[in-house]
């Protein structure tokens, strides 16, 4: 039986996500793990890597035969942070995500499998983060199904990088309409980085939700 190792180093949005994806490789017949720390990884077949923030060194990386990382742009542009909620942003609706290797560069692993995360346009913070995560746990399970048949290619291209989001981003500009920012207001957590803005010396922050 071969072991895969799910990681998950933060309290990530996409747990419940992984959860599935472990739910799903083990009915396939895999011995199957969720690891909140990179200490937690042992000798295996295949790791994931799913939203984590740290970095693994080497030693960990060579106790996996595969070490697997999705990222939402179009390698090599748009490495980095948030890539799907900065595309979102500049108001992208197909949203390219990619099953990449993990190495000692950021984003900088020879690419497995692509697809697109397709968006109405319409959608809030919960709503694009729930096609995020089915769409993760997609391309893993596609290429397990796919493995024997799939050949890894190079990233070709200029590269570019995306910052970290911060809360302070989540700033709206009180001269600007709300149709304007609606795609910043997309991006907004209510509950961890809300939409604000500030007018005579305080701050006020607004909620958002969809309704139907």
């Amino acid at each position: 039986m071969k072991n895969i190792y799910v990681l998950v180093d933060n309290d990530s949005w996409i747990l419940p996500y992984t959860e599935a994806l472990i739910k799903e490789l083990n009915m396939l017949g895999f011995k199957t793990k969720l690891c909140r720390h990179s200490s937690e990884i042992n000798n295996g077949w295949l790791l994931f890597i799913l939203g984590c923030t740290q970095i693994l060194d080497e030693v960990t990386l060579n106790k996996n035969r595969y070490n697997l990382v999705v990222h939402e742009s179009a390698l090599p542009q748009g490495k980095g942070f948030a890539p799907m909620s900065w595309q979102i942003l500049a108001g992208e609706s197909k949203i390219p995500i990619s099953l990449i290797s993990a190495g000692k560069k950021v984003d900088s692993g020879d690419i497995w499998l692509t697809d697109f995360i397709q968006l109405t346009g319409t959608e809030l913070h919960q709503e694009w983060r729930d096609l995020q995560g089915k769409k993760t746990v997609e391309l893993c399970l596609k290429f397990i199904e796919q493995y024997g048949q799939l050949q890894s290619k190079k990233q070709i291209g200029e590269e570019s990088y995306y910052p970290q989001r911060k809360p302070k981003d989540s700033k709206l500009d009180i001269d600007k309409s709300l149709k304007e920012q609606f795609n910043l207001l997309r991006l907004v957590d209510n509950e961890h980085y809300p939409a604000f803005f500030e007018y005579q010396g305080k701050k006020y922050t607004l909620a958002i939700t969809n309704d139907e």
